[in-house]
């Protein structure tokens, strides 16, 4: 079954959620920077989501120097946002 990407209400409900991510400039991710107090605490963080995304089967986009991990989320057989990016969106902010 197809992924369905949201609609425009629906990817202004999720930013007004989650102010803290941002929508990209093409409306098709959101992006957000964390800072953490060092490296240990990052990927703490890291580790949290990559063990959700797995049972999720859905993994963010992210990059991550020393304390800051930089995410992207988006759903590509969807062509842009979906629900799995807001469970997501969700998940992060239950743990941040």
């Amino acid at each position: 079954m197809p992924i369905a990407e949201l609609n425009q209400a629906d990817r202004e409900s999720l930013l007004a959620d989650h102010p803290e991510w941002a929508l990209r400039e093409d409306g098709k991710a959101i992006t957000r920077t964390l800072t953490f107090a060092d490296f240990n605490e990052a990927f703490g963080f890291m580790t949290r989501v990559a063990l959700y995304a797995d049972k999720a089967d859905h993994h963010p986009e992210w990059f991550n120097v020393y304390n800051r991990v930089e995410m992207t989320l988006t759903t590509h057989d969807a062509g842009g946002l979906s629900a799995r990016d807001a469970a997501m969106a969700r998940f992060i902010a239950g743990i941040v």
